[in-house]
Parts: structure tokens; sequence; C-alpha cells
């Protein structure tokens, strides 16, 4: 507990779990306060120090030794507990060092889980084995509520060897979105390492894992997410201990979570022709009838009658969608005019003749804010009419119940929507992302795992295998460099440069080669959320970055790879290029849209609504380039090349955070010379900040994640459904809806195989928006309706590692296609990934399966680098790729 107690409060909040579990209240410090462990709670006062203070380490060390006498007796006198299995004693995690967070307060909604947890009466579980003789390991101690009690895989005698599950039985089918392991909290043996998730309605029949991954080797308690579905049996199984400390698995406590309202490979239905009928409806003294909640309008709301005498709970409202559909998924918008209304316990019903309605497919109690909800099916049914019935008003607040908007979704056809994968866990929450020229992706975090702060030296990273899915953990402290909050470029021979974050001076660089680390020359200037691109020469080129390292005066500089240096760029002032926000420098320069072309020039074609052209040619220069059409300035939207010399912009919002994101999406070209020319394309059915693009081998763009309301570490007001954009109609069209949240601290990837990677977002402590996860969405291009994978072209032969600008490359394929693309590997951050680009290729034709193709002799197009080369048929489908490196 008091290791526990040690690590540093996320952003401002205190550490609730830990304090409240020995019956302390936390209280709500400063951001520029000592997050000095709830010191008021137990009679001190708090230090207020600045996070770059020098006097801070021995009044920190003075605090913690108050702290450590005051809490002896709330911990038994700090005595030790004995480990209950073979093997290393239970040696305690190491103590991180105090942290001064860099954001503000984590808010409300991201201390409890969107899922409600699940109450646990009536269930049982099982094991595949436990131990009995030499202690009290039963599988029956996850559900005593006691963290004291354990299960443990059998280990007197001849230890049952790996894998183990555990099974829970709920006795009833319910909605359930993710199993919460608490791993034992007196010994580090029998945590769980590798695991596996399966569901089943009846304990026979279990099918494909809905989740697997990697869990680091801590005692947090860990949230392993899924797609949100009906089930009666729960079952993890561990496949290794994390600490491979022995053939050991343990658990402390098993929670399951419930519906989230974000079922996965769901589509909204079209509502056109649709109605709406209640059992009531003001028309009297506001125009609130039942029609309201299928115009689009969220502005405008049906509300219960309360004209007169108001019409007493419960409430209903009736979807007629004039012909018999297949549904899954209810959603609800609350009214934003006012609370009063919004719907708390309710029920879901369904009919086909609108006069029957069957036992309710879903039911559940909302809780009472302005968030958008969902109520997940336990089963797809079929049915015309759809009824929302509201027994209680969230608040109580009285005998009403309203609506702005209800959507109504069903089963995703996989040509049309895509469809995803299962839920990957990773040991991190993975804030940035770099895809490798050898089948692997690179994650990391910061300094924790799951929490930021400070600059302590170290880094958490992973590596995911992309053939085999499994992922490997490792702590950086070579390069003395906490890498969280970077600037990240992919240099022409493959390597990541990642510069700046929490240790604002330093840069590192990650070989794939070697699976080595090692640092570089300091940056000139201290920065952090900085935008960083390759220029055409192979020189890195950086702007911005006052999140830290002091604010303002973040001007360009540029990284040689042939000296390992920087030199700054006079003329390459930071204030040309930043946005009107009005937290100032610390939030108008962050993440940048830079555009690499010719001759070492940058086009900076966003956040800010002013475009500029940026020379880092000698001291440098900046020149006006106009606005982006008649877009505002759009923080944390994000901006990708998907053609030569042709960018979409996408989303943001006028300020970093707290404020209405926009649905709109701009072009931007830079063909035939001149100023760029920009101009508004067609909007995103979602407003989105915090999300992630990703440019796809046939030059459309997906767009995954974000808010409508942008606020760090909130999982409220997420967009939910991805979309993707066809340059030949300008239009979005919605694909099947992610089961997990992607919003700040998420990353999007472009996979060698034509899929995208989608994960992460969070990273603030104790919070249950932590996301150490991801899944892999597999666009329509690569399915037929039944979900299987269309036949896709292969490029066969020998394809040259290496190409020069303007090389003739001969290729062969398997069979005929009508294209080729390079896609320039990524590298994502805080929504924003300047590597990306796609570049499609002149070819000829030689035979029908034998081609030449051309790679463009300009590095301004055909960047320096690694790229995905596909092969494309007639269809559009893309063939698997193989890695290039140009230039």
């Amino acid at each position: 507990m008091l290791t526990r107690l040690l690590k540093p409060f996320p952003h401002g909040r205190p550490r609730s779990v830990g304090l409240r579990s020995i019956g302390l209240r936390p209280t709500g410090l400063r951001a520029t306060s000592l997050r000095s462990i709830g010191l008021r709670s137990i009679g001190l006062r708090p230090t207020s120090l600045r996070s770059t203070s020098l006097r801070s380490t021995g009044l920190i060390a003075l605090a913690l030794a108050a702290v450590i006498a005051a809490l002896l007796p709330l911990t038994g006198g700090g005595s030790a507990t004995a480990a209950n299995a073979p093997g290393p004693g239970g040696a305690p995690d190491p103590v991180h060092p105090m942290a001064a967070p860099h954001e503000p307060v984590v808010p409300a909604d991201a201390m409890e889980p969107t899922a409600p947890v699940l109450p646990r009466d009536g269930w049982t579980v099982s094991a595949s084995d436990e131990e009995t003789a030499s202690e009290n390991g039963r599988a029956a101690n996850v559900l005593d509520g006691s963290t004291a009690t354990i299960w443990h895989s059998r280990w007197s005698g001849t230890a049952a060897p790996l894998p183990h599950t555990i099974t829970v039985d709920m006795h009833r089918t319910a909605v359930v979105s993710a199993l919460v392991y608490q791993p034992r909290t007196n010994s580090p043996n029998g945590r769980v390492g590798s695991y596996a998730i399966h569901l089943s309605a009846d304990g026979t029949s279990w099918g494909s894992a809905v989740a697997s991954g990697t869990l680091g080797d801590d005692a947090t308690a860990k949230t392993l997410s899924f797609a949100a579905q009906g089930a009666r049996y729960v079952r993890l199984t561990a496949t290794s201990e994390a600490g491979n400390r022995g053939p050991w698995t343990s658990a402390a406590e098993i929670n399951l979570l419930g519906d989230p309202g974000s079922p996965a490979s769901v589509v909204d239905l079209a509502r056109t022709g649709w109605t709406a009928s209640a059992s009531d409806q003001e028309t009297s003294a506001s125009t609130d009838a039942a029609a309201n909640v299928l115009d689009g309008d969220p502005n405008t709301i049906w509300h219960s009658r309360y004209s007169g005498t108001a019409q007493p709970l419960p409430h209903s409202i009736t979807i007629d969608m004039k012909s018999a559909r297949d549904v899954s998924a209810l959603t609800y918008q609350p009214r934003r005019s006012g609370a009063n209304g919004r719907v708390g316990a309710y029920t879901v019903t369904t009919s086909t003749d609108g006069t029957t309605f069957g036992t309710p497919v879903a039911s559940g109690t909302w809780k009472d804010d302005d968030t958008v909800k969902g109520a997940t099916f336990t089963r797809t049914v079929s049915a015309r009419y759809v009824r929302l019935t509201a027994t209680t008003e969230a608040g109580g607040r009285g005998p009403w119940s309203s609506a702005a908007e209800i959507r109504l979704s069903g089963p995703a056809n996989p040509a049309t929507a895509g469809s995803w994968g299962r839920i990957t866990g990773f040991p991190l929450v993975p804030v940035a992302t770099a895809l490798l020229p050898n089948n692997k992706m690179l994650a990391w975090s910061a300094y924790g795992v799951d929490r930021f702060g400070g600059s302590n030296g170290y880094t958490q990273t992973a590596i995911m295998d992309l053939g085999t899915g499994a992922v490997t953990q490792r702590r950086v402290d070579n390069t003395e460099h906490d890498m969280f909050c970077p600037g990240i470029a992919v240099l022409k021979d493959g390597r990541v440069l990642v510069t700046g974050g929490s240790n604002a001076e330093r840069a590192s660089i990650y070989d794939p080669a070697t699976d080595a680390w090692s640092a570089t020359t300091d940056m000139n200037i201290a920065r952090g959320y900085q935008a960083m691109t390759l220029l055409s020469g192979g020189d890195a080129f950086v702007l911005g970055g006052s999140w830290s390292g002091g604010q303002g005066g973040k001007n360009g500089e540029v990284w040689s790879p042939n000296t390992g240096t920087w030199r700054k760029l006079p003329g390459v002032p930071v204030t040309n290029t930043m946005t009107a926000d009005p937290a100032g420098p610390y939030r108008a320069d962050n993440h940048q849209w830079l555009h690499a072309t010719s001759n070492g020039r940058v086009l900076q074609l966003g956040p800010s609504k002013q475009m500029n052209w940026i020379s880092t040619q000698g001291d440098g220069s900046v020149t006006a380039a106009g606005t982006r059409a008649d877009s505002a300035d759009a923080m944390n939207g994000n901006a990708v090349a998907y053609d030569i010399g042709k960018l979409l912009t996408l989303g943001g919002a006028t300020a970093y955070e707290n404020t209405t994101a926009t649905r709109r999406a701009y072009t931007v070209d830079l063909t035939g010379g001149g100023q760029p020319r920009a101009a508004r394309t067609g909007d995103m059915d979602f407003a989105r900040s915090f999300g992630n693009s990703v440019v796809m081998p046939d030059g459309k763009v997906a767009v995954f994640g974000g808010q409508s309301y942008p606020v760090p570490f909130s999982d409220a007001t997420s967009s939910l459904t991805p979309e993707i954009w066809d340059p030949a109609t300008g239009q979005f069209t919605r694909m099947a809806s992610m089961a997990v949240p992607r919003n700040y601290h998420s990353v999007a990837n472009l996979l060698p195989d034509g899929r995208i990677f989608s994960g992460g977002g969070g990273l603030c402590g104790d919070c249950a928006t932590n996301h150490a996860d991801g899944a892999v969405f597999s666009p329509p291009y690569l399915l037929n309706p039944d979900g299987t994978e269309r036949t896709r072209p292969a490029l066969t032969g020998t394809v040259p590692a290496h190409v020069a600008n303007g090389a003739s490359v001969p290729v062969t394929t398997d069979s005929a296609v009508t294209s080729f693309a390079l896609v320039r590997a990524g590298a994502a951050t805080h929504s924003t990934d300047n590597d990306q680009r796609r570049v499609p290729l002149a070819f000829t034709r030689n035979s029908a399966t034998s081609y030449t193709l051309t790679i463009p002799a300009d590095p301004g197009v055909a960047l320096p680098g690694s790229y995905l080369l596909f092969a494309l048929d007639s269809a559009g489908v893309p063939s698997k790729a193989r890695m290039v490196s140009v230039g």
C-alpha cells in the first residue's frame, strides 16, 4: 500500500484508489503544488513548489518521511506479508519518483469506468486447477470482495503447468464488455502475463478469443476490454506468468463490466422515412414532439408532458423503421439545454407489429450527465419497432423524460463497413507508435506504463510483432530520456528519431536493425508537443513545443544525420505558425501539421488557419501561404497526404480543450505551382478532436476516434464510429463502430497487410480511461459480405529492399493489377503523423503479371525513408505490402 501511495498523482488529481483504501479522503491540489499523497488528510500541509524548483528534493524527502511515519500504524507497522506461493518472495514494486504534472486535473468522469460494474450476486467460478493443499487458493476467492484472499494455480507437489483458466458463470445472460483483473497484493508470483478472454452462452461453445494480449508485471488492476456482447460465461486464460518466475497464475479479485453502449462491428441504420411516437409529449408549452429525436438536430428534443399536470413515469418513445431490420443497439443523446428529463433507469423492447413487445433486449441505468449513452442488445433482433421506456429520471428531479436524438444500429456488413479484430492488450498505454521496417511496431508511453509527469530519464516501451501479435516490454534507461509527448521523425534508414517531451532537450534514436536505443545530441531548444518531419535531403526539422521546457520561443531547428547535431533556424520563428488558443504558447504552438516538399521546404498547413511555407536553407525563412479556405484554427485535428501534392485536413477545435470540435474537412492542393489551394470537402458525420487519420493504399483516408468536445483523459463525447473519405466523391462513409474510445493519447497506423491499428488513450494514472490496448481494423476493400477475406493480388519474386529516387523497379504479381502505391511508414502521437504519405506510382506493363515501376525522382515527392509497396487490382483490393527503402 505504501508503495502505491508513493507513486505520483495523475495530473493534479490524488491517487484516490490508494488513499480511500486506507480510509483517507483525497485532496484536490492544484497542478503546480506538490502532489504530496494527501498530506492534508493526515494533518500535514502540502508545500507549494513549482515543478522547476531546485528546492524540491529536500522538502519532498522531508514530506515523504513524515507521511511514512504517519502511515506506519495504518499499514501494520511496515511488516511484510509472506508470499503464498513458491519461488521469489514478494518484493515491492519500484517506487517511482515524485512527478510534476503538466496537465489540468483529470475530469471526474475519467475516474469511473464508462461501463457499469456488474453485480456479482449469484455468480460462481471454477478453474482449471487451484491450490488447496498448502494454502487456500480456491477459485471462489476471486468473488469474495477481499484482495487478501486469492485464487492460485496448483503449486504444491508437482505444479500444474501453464496455461491456467478461470471461468466466471454469471448464471444469467448479461451484456459484458471487460474483465477487471486484480493481481494479488502480497507477492508478484502468479501475475498474469499473456492472456486470452473467451465468452460463451452455454459454457461449452467458446469460439475465438474476444481479447488477448500481454500485461505488465505490476500489482495494479487491469481492465481487459472487448466488444460488448451478451454472454453467460467469461473465461480468462493465462498462458504465461508476467515475470516468468514460474508456471503459476493467481488473482485476488475478478470483476466484469457491463454495457458501455459501444458494441463493435455495428453501424448506424439510415433513418430516412422513420417515424417516432411517444406515450406522451409536450406540445403546449413547447414544441417537444417525439419526431424531434429523428431530425438530426441535437438542439430540438422530445420531452414528456409537463404543462398542466405532468404525466407520471414511466414514459416511452417508439421508433418505427417502416420495415423489419436487424437491430443490435440503441444510442440515446440527452438534451443539451438542461438536465431535466435525462433518462435514468430504462428498458428497450422490440416488436414486429407495433402491438406485441417482447421481453427487454436491453436494460440498465444511465448516469446523470449529458454524454451520449448506448444500450447494447443481448442479441441481435429482427424488428420493425424499437421502444425505449424510461422508468426513472436520472437525477430524480421530477417525473420527466427527454431525448435530443435516438439512433439505432445493426450488424455491419463487412464488405461496406469493414470489421474489427479482437482487442489486443499492451503492457502500457500506447501513446506513441512507429511502424518499423521489420514487420514490427514500436510503442511507448512515458516513465510509467499508465501515467506521466516530471523528467524521470527513462521510458516504458513495447514492441509488437505484427506477424504473431506478441508484445514485449522494455524500460529504456540508457538515453536518459523520458520520451512522453515528443516529436517523432522516421529517418531515411528506418531509424526512429524521438525528441523532447518530459525530458525536453533530449533526443534519442531507435534502430530496428539492432533493436537498440541510443542518444544523440540534445536540441538547442527544449520542447514538448513539438512537430517534426523529415526533409527531402534526409535532415529532420522540428518546430513548436511549449508544453515543456518553458513557454514560447520554440523556433525551428534542424538535425543532421551526418553529424548528429542540431542547428538553429533564426529565420523560422514559431510565432508565425501559432493558433489563437486562449492558453497562449503553452497550447498554441502544439502538434503542427508539417508536409515536407522539394529542396528542404516544408508546408505548415495547420492547425493554425494561417498556412506557411518554411525554408530550412541557411537561417531559414517563413512565408505566408494563405488561409485554409474558411477553416478556423483546428488544434488536435490532423492532415494526411493522400496523393502527390494533395492533403486532407480533418477535424480539430479552435482551442486545445473544452470547446466544440468541428466536423469539417478540407483539401489542400500543392500541384500546379504557386500558393496552396484549400477548399472545403464533405463534412464528417461526427465532430472530432483528438482523432487519428490514416491514408490507405487506394488513396482513401480513414479517421478514428476523437471527441466532439475535447477534454483530455475523458471518454465523454467520444466518436466511436470511424469514417472513410473518398477523394473521388469528397464524401465520408461510416464504418463499423469501435469497442473502445480512442481520444487523447491515442494512435493509428497503417499496417503492411493493408489493415489499420487503432489503440491507446488515457495515461492518467489511477483513472478508468486508460486504454492499454488496441485493435486492428480491416477496411471494406479486404472483405466479402460474410466477413471472409477477398482474394488479394500478391507481389511475387524479388522486390529490391532499397531503391533510389528516379529508379525503375521491375516487379511481378500473381494476377493482373491496375495500380501500385507507396505509403510511407508512419509514426503517430497526439493525433499527428507527419511521416505518412501516399505516393501513387507510374508504371509500364510488360506482360499480364510483369511491370516496371518508376520511383519519383524528386525526394520532395518520394521523401527518403521506409515505404510499404502495395499492388492493387481493378476492384481496389490491395496486396500485402513489401517494405522498400527509398532514397
